[in-house]
């Protein structure tokens, strides 16, 4: 099993999401997070005051499947993401050793 986590612009949410409910993988667990990478935060104007932004809000879009979905799941949630700008965001695909679904008690995919 796999933790696929995407860092993705909040308006690229939709989309992602659909991509993948489009291909039956269910199961996201999203977070609203901050921080920056190549692009290193912007300037903007509000009410004639320039100021830095330092962290751009981003999303981190926690998805959880089995070793022979990754794949697809990158390639869906890649194109789905993608605006061709700076700051689309990463992803990054964890090893996930075990998981368990308190309700029943299933483990390993079962529980996905």
């Amino acid at each position: 099993m796999k933790l696929l986590a995407a860092i993705i612009k909040p308006s690229r949410l939709d989309a992602v999401r659909n991509a993948l409910s489009a291909k039956d993988i269910h199961g996201m667990t999203v977070t609203e997070v901050r921080g920056y990478g190549r692009q290193k935060g912007h300037t903007e104007i509000y009410r004639g005051a320039e100021y830095a932004v330092n962290f751009i809000p981003k999303l981190k879009v926690e998805v959880a499947v089995t070793a022979d979905q990754l794949s697809e799941v990158i390639d869906l949630v890649s194109e789905a993401a993608r605006s061709g700008r700076i700051g689309d965001g990463k992803i990054f695909v964890l090893d996930l050793e075990d998981a368990i679904r308190i309700r029943t008690g299933e483990r390993g995919t079962e529980a996905l």
